[in-house]
């Protein structure tokens, strides 16, 4: 049984058939009989004889008197012949036209569903086949026809949104812009219940929020992440969660927002996780990435979730890089970069971000190294750090603006020098400074209390002071 004969057994519904035990059928199973043996010998001849399978293929669906299972197979493997063997893309459009007049009343609904999708596949390079465009278009839309005259939408929403994946997957923008505008219009005006349209919803969004990031259209990427947050009563396929989140993490990672890019990694990594995604490994990847760019201590492995996949080959030289971030060793992140080209920087995305991740380990070892001294030579920091002496000075200017470095850089001498004297000072005054708030607030307490002693009024000349020592029930025996 090969990949067709287990579908059709696949597709088989028996409800869909009305099976009679009467007498009298000898004939029709004696024909059924010689049908199938035409099919089979047909098939036989495949790969030695094409042509001639083809043509017996072709007998048997003109000796039907009536469209039938037998015949549709036929066509089946007529148009798989003349698309993929014979080279024949016209001839092959014409026989899968034919084969979809079988879908109405011949074979069963999940069968030609099965069928249909199959074709597809074979027809837009998804099982090996060559690919046309045009040709492949002109599938597509004499499927769309049959399925709109057979009213079967729920086929023809799954149909578009398999072509556009297609016009995505071949960076065909202008087709996939076109295709989302008629997805949205016909999800508008389906009326399916409200959950159904949100999950069909959810889908074109990650179509289309994954074309806006290859596009690098962020502003229109931005949109349409924050309607896929608006988007109520959905139950999305966790692979298109996991496409939307992966998608936001990037967006974040381009604002250099990195806690919020964190964040939406880990969700798309959980959501491909579930879906058994392979992308998983990739996104796990950004995971890493985002969570050292936000100088974070804990280890993105430490998770439950990513726990498993600690020792994975594709993900060890991300280990061995969180690892070698947490100890601030500058050199070993370095080696690992090289050594591991093929599994970190052969990545675009992650590439793009290496530097900013290398700055990062170089500013926060430059802080420790520069801990214990008044005055060091800017030659000395580069050569500790393996840089130009350029970069050592621009990361202490950033690192003063930013108010983490006391101190300046004596451009004439090339230093950089440390005031700890004053550092020591605005701490004291600091300290002195809250003390005496403390001390003022503490003040004004008491020098209140008094006052509104003072404003008490005479009860039968029992003083003030005493007043305020006593319950109501012994003002009221005065």
């Amino acid at each position: 049984m090969d990949e067709d004969d287990a579908d059709y057994m696949q597709g088989s519904d028996d409800e869909d058939y009305n099976f009679d035990y009467s007498d009298g059928d000898d004939d029709n199973d004696g024909e059924s009989a010689d049908v199938e043996n035409m099919y089979y010998k047909a098939k036989s001849k495949k790969e030695e004889n094409p042509e001639e399978a083809l043509k017996e293929f072709q007998a048997i669906v003109e000796q039907e008197t009536e469209k039938g299972d037998w015949g549709f197979k036929a066509l089946k493997q007529s148009t798989k012949l003349l698309y993929l063997v014979l080279r024949r893309p016209s001839d092959a459009l014409k026989t899968y036209t034919k084969l979809l007049t079988y879908t109405k009343s011949a074979v069963t609904r999940n069968y030609s569903e099965k069928s249909i999708n199959g074709i597809l596949d074979y027809v837009g390079g998804g099982k090996g086949g060559p690919v046309d465009v045009d040709v492949l278009e002109k599938f597509y839309q004499v499927t769309k026809d049959s399925l709109a005259e057979a009213k079967n939408e729920r086929l023809s929403a799954k149909t578009n949104l398999k072509l556009a994946k297609l016009w995505l997957d071949r960076k065909e923008y202008g087709r996939l812009s076109k295709l989302i505008r008629d997805l949205h219009a016909a999800t508008v005006a389906d009326g399916d219940e409200q959950s159904q349209q949100g999950t069909q919803l959810l889908e074109i969004y990650a179509l289309e929020i994954q074309m806006y990031n290859e596009t690098r259209n962020f502003k229109k990427l931005k949109e349409i992440y924050n309607a896929t947050n608006a988007v109520r009563s959905a139950i999305p396929h966790p692979r298109i969660m996991g496409v939307i989140k992966e998608c936001g993490g990037k967006m974040w990672m381009g604002e250099r927002q990195w806690d919020r890019a964190s964040e939406d990694f880990f969700e798309s990594f959980k959501n491909y996780d579930e879906a058994g995604s392979p992308q998983r490994i990739q996104v796990l990847k950004y995971l890493v990435l985002a969570n050292m760019l936000t100088g974070s201590e804990v280890n993105p492995f430490d998770s439950q979730e990513a726990k498993p996949y600690k020792t994975d080959p594709q993900i060890k030289a991300m280990t061995d890089l969180v690892d070698a971030y947490q100890r601030r060793e500058v050199f070993y992140a370095e080696k690992i970069l090289k050594d591991n080209h093929s599994t970190i920087m052969d990545d675009a995305f992650i590439r793009s971000y290496i530097g900013d991740l290398l700055r990062s380990l170089r500013t926060q070892y430059l802080i420790d190294l520069i801990k214990p001294y008044t005055r060091l030579e800017l030659s000395f920091l580069a050569k500790q750090l393996n840089v130009s002496i350029e970069e050592v000075e621009e990361l202490l200017i950033s690192l003063i603006l930013e108010g983490k470095v006391n101190g300046k850089i004596d451009q004439v001498g090339m230093r950089l020098e440390l005031d700890r004297q004053q550092n020591l000072e605005k701490k004291r005054y600091a300290a002195l400074h809250k003390w005496t708030e403390t001390l003022e607030s503490v003040h004004g307490a008491v020098v209140a209390k008094m006052s509104s002693n003072r404003n008490m009024p005479d009860v039968g000349g029992v003083p003030p002071e005493f007043l305020t020592h006593m319950g109501r029930g012994d003002m009221d025996r005065y």
